[in-house]
């Protein structure tokens, strides 16, 4: 049986930099690296932005080109999955009906798009973004005469993919069930904020709609069903609402874990050296309080990954990296500095009609998070804050007159 030193499971942005970060470190053991898809480490993000509005080429999504990891030794098993984990022989069961044996484990799949369980669901013409087969695909239909495109899902994912629509010039219907946008990761400004700015751009969007199921002609979908019996119809339909973490073989095999992989301090699973990191990994955010919880970003991933690989070089240290997110929506430029779980207060400061502000979220008179919309100044100073554990004077922080460094 083949053996690797360190194996990684999952090729995305944390894998990658797993793997580039041990031999940043001295190491010098076997990698071997599993990727579900055929491609090699490329960053996600741009999918449902540069990619997908055709401004980037897929060649400058890689994390790295393709030459670079046999320069640093990496073996890639390319177009395949780990179904089973042996976590007591340290052995791994592929998709190929191979198996592999590992000194080290990093889980690092990251998720898979979480599917709509209604009628209709598995029709022709239905697609997440999370793959670039994903936008591969549609792409293809859109060039095909696609036009009519509706859009389930109000996060950042589905706020992305019909902005790119928009743009194309797409009819775009947006659908959220809740009674606003980004309602699990904004305050009611923001969303407010991004509903205007889709509404102007003609994105038909509208919120505390519930879906009933898809209709379609046998094959293709034709339209989606409200549950007030409208139809509206589509030719294609993206759906962006969230992700199921992809850990099923190490739950099976004893990890702990409910929404996600468990993980401590050190990124490390209850299975003997078996570490995960990224959109799979849950642990007690400091910056959240210690809620145990998932954070989905590259910054998340990729800080993790550094964790464990310095770790497994003999310099374990906790994970304590800070949280940033970003999201590009037409000529907009979100920054998002903390987490925001349990604030009591919100402070908007600056231009919002100008399309340049800043949302400040409190806990307690703590600065725990800001969302800045074109307002880099206020993410560089505001950060600070957050990491400093700052309790500002109220009225100065609503004035765009006053830097946030001031404030410290």
């Amino acid at each position: 049986m083949e053996t690797a030193d360190v194996v990684i499971v999952g090729a995305g942005h944390g894998g990658a930099q797993c793997a580039i970060a041990l031999r940043q470190n001295g190491f010098t053991g076997t990698i071997t690296v599993i990727g579900r898809e055929p491609e090699y480490p490329y960053e996600r993000p741009p999918l449902s932005k540069e990619y997908f509005a055709r401004e980037k080429t897929f060649d400058r999504l890689y994390i790295r080109p393709p030459t670079f990891w046999a320069e640093k030794e990496v073996t890639f098993r390319l177009g395949t999955e780990v179904t089973k984990v042996d976590a007591k022989a340290k052995e791994l069961t592929l998709s190929n009906g191979a198996s592999l044996g590992y000194g080290k484990l990093v889980w690092a799949t990251g998720g898979d798009p979480r599917r709509l369980s209604c009628g209709g669901a598995e029709l022709a013409g239905v697609h997440a973004v999370r793959t670039r087969e994903d936008c591969d695909t549609l792409m293809a239909e859109i060039d095909a005469g696609t036009t009519n495109i509706v859009v389930i899902g109000g996060g950042y994912i589905g706020l992305e993919a019909a902005a790119v629509l928009s743009k194309l010039k797409l009819n775009v219907t947006l659908l959220e069930a809740l009674p606003r946008v980004l309602a699990r990761v904004a305050g009611e400004e923001l969303s407010a904020f991004y509903q205007q700015e889709h509404r102007d751009h003609g994105v038909d969007l509208r919120t505390g709609v519930a879906v009933d199921c898809l209709e379609g002609d046998g094959h293709r979908v034709t339209g989606v069903k409200l549950a007030d019996g409208e139809i509206i119809p589509a030719e294609a339909v993206i759906v962006g609402i969230g992700i199921v973490p992809a850990v099923a073989p190490l739950i099976v095999a004893g990890a702990s874990g409910a929404n996600g992989v468990d993980v401590d301090e050190f990124c490390r699973t209850s299975l003997p050296d078996v570490y995960a990191i990224g959109d799979c990994a849950a642990f007690a955010c400091d910056y959240a309080g210690g809620t145990v919880m998932r954070v989905e970003s590259v910054q998340n991933a990729n800080d993790m990954a550094t964790c464990v690989a310095k770790a497994i070089c003999g310099d374990e240290k906790p994970y304590k990296a800070f949280p940033w997110f970003w999201s590009n929506q037409y000529d907009l430029r979100l920054q998002t500095a903390g987490i925001n779980v349990g604030f009591d207060k919100t402070v908007v400061r600056g231009d919002v009609d100008g399309r340049s502000f800043s949302v400040v979220y409190l806990k307690e008179g703590r600065v725990v998070a800001l969302d800045c919309v074109n307002a880099v100044k206020d993410y560089v100073q505001g950060r600070k804050l957050v990491e400093a554990g700052a309790t500002p004077d109220v009225a100065a922080l609503a004035d765009a007159g006053t830097l946030l460094k001031e404030l410290l």
